[in-house]
């Protein structure tokens, strides 16, 4: 599994932000070829700090491969060209395989 991230910094109106975002950018996300699924969160916080951070999303691909596909589609293109029409403050892109763990129980 390879997941993308992206941090949005706090936006110059964050309910233009919330109402543009879930109403016209996420259905172009949903159209990107190879997703394999999403999730997202405003009002994100840190622990112990501030967090220069509004929202955070996250989308799953099989593999890098498959992200770089997505990018590279009509429909990545139209969500890479969507996102000056909300994102006021920028954004930062991440990626990277994902690992899995197991939580520790009372006998390990």
């Amino acid at each position: 599994m390879h997941r993308l991230v992206v941090l949005y910094p706090t936006p110059t109106d964050p309910q233009a932000f919330r109402d543009y975002y879930e109403a016209n950018h996420l259905p172009l996300v949903a159209r990107l070829p190879g997703l394999r699924g999403y999730r997202w969160g405003f009002d994100v916080t840190a622990l112990g700090a501030d967090s220069p951070y509004f929202c955070a999303f996250e989308a799953d691909f099989d593999d890098a491969a498959a992200l770089d596909a997505a990018f590279a589609s009509p429909e990545g293109e139209a969500t890479a060209a969507d996102v000056p029409n909300y994102a006021t403050g920028g954004a930062l892109l991440l990626h990277y395989d994902v690992r899995e763990g197991e939580p520790a129980t009372p006998d390990r």
